[in-house]
């Protein structure tokens, strides 16, 4: 008689496991008996990836792209462009006084060099 209770609780709890793992498998998409098998790196390629800026210091690449400026731009222009603020438009300035004679004066095909944000 007291081994009646102890089995039924026993197979209970089996079964209770059973359930809860059937349940996790459809939830997480594991069909069970052997899964899926090993994970596909096939389309994984070598090399490395960053979000960080890179400096002068490391690589030799510069903190500046290039931008050539199109009939109707004004510096203010394209700093609301590419800054997304049009009063950052000395930073344009200053990064080509040397093409930029007067801020309020530049022409269609001058390739200005723009620098990053930071």
């Amino acid at each position: 008689m007291y081994l009646l209770p102890c089995y039924l609780a026993c197979v209970g709890k089996v079964i209770l496991q059973g359930v809860l793992m059937g349940v996790l498998d459809k939830l997480f998409g594991n069909s069970g008996k052997g899964a899926k098998g090993k994970p596909d790196f096939s389309d994984v390629r070598s090399g490395s990836s960053s979000t960080a800026p890179s400096s002068p210091g490391q690589g030799g690449v510069a903190q500046t792209r290039t931008y050539t400026v199109v009939a109707g731009d004004s510096l203010s222009k394209i700093a609301k462009r590419e800054y997304g603020d049009a009063s950052k438009w000395q930073r344009i300035y200053d990064a080509n006084r040397d093409q930029i004679k007067n801020p309020d004066l530049i022409h269609p095909g001058q390739v200005l060099s723009l620098p990053r944000e930071g």
